[in-house]
């Protein structure tokens, strides 16, 4: 994908993260590593650029950074829209939806019923499979295969659970406006039965959605495994509308118990700041990982936008992109058992020539153009050490003093991206911003990698210990990168800014 000129409808097409060719889409769904390929499909309206008729779009990709879109995978119909679901490699033919020895792929989603189906109103849980290896689609004649009789039952994931209790299916759900996470299990993906609830608990600020439950090694040592329950909700972020919080803690096979609460029940306001949050960004939403990713890397893809203005983005005639991938680990840090993220794939292959690079460099009060460095899709490493400045950092996709701020208040342990300024803010109310996260020094320094794109910024703050996830639309002309301080001095200890293509 090329740069457009200001006045074309591409100007803000991402070159590093996948966006539907002329379409809208959101949730990532059914993300699966199968022969060789990962396979992100996800919600999508196949007959326009703002939500509806939803259906599963389809794109792959054999390296997570480029990606190749494919037919509509599942597509709705007079009696469903498609909702959130997941995908699971069935190898052993539980389900009898294979033929010989080829097990099927078995798509586990939401059927969100229309009037005269049968179902009215009510969100329910179906099935389709595929044997050719997830291209083409066949629905199940027996659907729903798992009804609540709940107009809110929705997003299940489904893994593979083999321990003490067995080896059986195990499906994540949410009833989303009673903040419950449902577990179920099966032998044969058909056949459901309750296992167990989890929630309310921590952030209940809005509807849950789009659970995911997986095993992590903790500092990479695989004989000690801790479970994690990811939970997206909307609104409720910590800096307003869509995000998603995660807990850690144990699974026995039939009930996930948090060692990480911070309030049962419905949340306290005032302790928003406490939860566990994936993304601290306003634009990191619906976050789920790929089943059976190759070595047992967990990875995981989000939404990259905010249902606070997704339908009205300054984009045509496509409309949201998805997030990089990226790797999960649990690391203690500080003595604390925390979820790190990484950006996955090889960086190398898109990096150009001779990178900018900056060493031992004081920033005094004001703000410094770095002339060289400027570009629209970049990969930005930089470590500060602050000193008499009481907020320094980084101005991106600017014009000099004006673009987006990425800056670090020492005083207040604060990271914070600031879009105000960012280009084109005026299309809904709340997209001008400033959003905040807490941050704290390492050995006295901080370390920033932030991938920029043509609508984006994600920044992995020391060493993906604390994510942040932005769109911004930019004018094509603004280019420049800048350093900054206010009230005082601070040190870029070093910077390397790689154009990537």
């Amino acid at each position: 994908m090329t740069a457009a000129t200001a006045t074309t409808a591409e100007t803000f097409r991402p070159a590093l993260h996948y966006a539907a060719r002329n379409t809208w889409l959101n949730d990532p769904n059914g993300l699966i590593f199968h022969d060789g390929v990962y396979h992100l499909y996800y919600q999508n309206n196949p007959l326009g650029n703002v939500w509806g008729n939803m259906s599963w779009g389809h794109a792959t990709s054999t390296d997570l950074l480029t990606w190749t879109e494919h037919p509509v995978a599942i597509a709705c119909d007079e009696n469903e829209d498609i909702f959130s679901g997941s995908i699971v490699h069935d190898r052993h033919n539980t389900s009898g939806f294979g033929t010989g020895s080829v097990g099927p792929l078995v798509a586990v989603y939401t059927s969100a019923f229309k009037a005269g189906s049968g179902h009215e109103g009510v969100q329910a849980q179906s099935l389709a499979y595929s044997l050719d290896g997830g291209y083409t689609w066949t629905k199940h004649g027996d659907n729903p295969v798992l009804n609540r009789g709940s107009a809110e039952f929705r997003d299940p994931k489904v893994i593979r659970y083999d321990g003490g209790a067995g080896s059986y299916w195990v499906m994540v759900a949410v009833e989303a406006t009673d903040f419950q996470v449902v577990l179920y299990k099966s032998e044969d993906l058909k056949n459901w039965e309750l296992l167990s609830t989890f929630g309310p608990a921590n952030a209940t600020g809005g509807v849950w959605e789009c659970p995911d439950l997986f095993q992590l090694p903790v500092d990479g040592d695989p004989e000690n495994l801790t479970w994690v329950l990811t939970v997206n909700l909307n609104p409720g972020g910590p800096n307003n509308g869509s995000a998603g919080q995660y807990f850690l803690g144990d699974f026995e096979g039939t009930t996930f118990t948090s060692a990480t609460t911070v309030t049962e029940g419905l949340q306290d306001p005032d302790r928003l700041g406490d939860y566990r949050w994936l993304d601290w960004g306003r634009d990191y939403y619906a976050a789920v990982s790929f089943s059976d990713a190759p070595e047992g890397r967990r990875l995981m893809i989000g939404w990259m936008n905010n249902w606070d203005y997704a339908n009205h983005i300054p984009t045509t005639p496509w409309r949201s992109p998805m997030s990089l991938a990226r790797e999960i680990s649990l690391q203690t840090r500080d003595g604390d058992l925390c979820l790190v993220q990484q950006p996955a794939g090889d960086w190398t292959a898109l990096a150009g020539p001779d990178p900018y690079c900056l060493t031992a460099t004081t920033i005094n009060d004001g703000v410094q153009v770095l002339a060289g460095a400027e570009g629209t899709v970049q990969r930005i490493d930089v470590t500060f050490t602050p000193g008499s400045a009481a907020e320094f950092g980084l101005i991106l996709r600017g014009d000099g003093a004006t673009g987006t701020r990425v800056g670090i208040r020492p005083g207040e342990s604060t990271l914070f991206v600031d879009r105000r300024e960012s280009g084109i803010t005026d299309f809904h109310d709340s997209f001008p911003s400033i959003d905040t996260a807490p941050l704290r020094a390492t050995s006295g320094s901080y370390h920033l990698t932030i991938f920029v794109d043509r609508c984006s910024l994600e920044v992995f703050a020391q060493d993906g210990l604390v994510t942040m996830t932005e769109l911004i639309f930019p004018a094509e002309t603004s280019t420049s990168l800048a350093a900054y301080a206010t009230g005082g001095t601070a040190t870029i200890n070093s910077l390397q800014v790689t154009q990537l293509a």
